[in-house]
């Protein structure tokens, strides 16, 4: 969704070997750039392929977005859209929904406050290890069970 107030802009598609310099180079005819950064893998420093130019004016963002999205970049076919701060609040990846590591209560799938997948501390029913709390037990087992 378009953001004409936005100076940050996203640059998605972007060759491997594509650097911050390379990126502020290409972006700098469009007007004042106050940062240019292409993201990198935290573990091997290379390129994720994506990175993010901000203008000091939306109207110097809204004319590189209309000029480069699409465009060739670096031998590379890119795609340019205003950024959306994602890091606040809620997240839609990983780690459930609630607290301790599960999507409902304290770990697992349903409303059972002892981890596992609805009922008992794992994944099953009730009977296949009666016991001991594994895949199907009622004895709270699992990983995110409590005594």
């Amino acid at each position: 969704m378009a953001q004409p107030s936005s100076t940050k802009l996203f640059i998605g598609g972007l060759a491997w070997h594509t650097s911050d310099e390379t990126l502020r180079e290409g972006f700098q005819q469009y007007g004042q750039l106050e940062e240019a950064v292409v993201v990198k893998d935290r573990d091997t420093n290379r390129s994720r392929g994506f990175g993010f130019v901000r203008f000091s004016t939306a109207e110097e963002a809204e004319q590189a977005r209309n000029n480069m999205n699409n465009a060739e970049f670096d031998g590379r076919q890119i795609r340019v859209d205003y950024a959306t701060d994602n890091r606040g609040g809620s997240s839609s990846r990983g780690g459930g929904q609630s607290q301790r590591g599960g999507y409902t209560g304290r770990g697992g799938f349903g409303n059972n406050p002892r981890g596992g997948h609805q009922g008992g501390g794992g994944y099953g029913g009730q009977q296949q290890y009666p016991q001991s709390g594994g895949f199907g037990g009622q004895q709270g087992g699992g990983t995110n069970s409590e005594p």
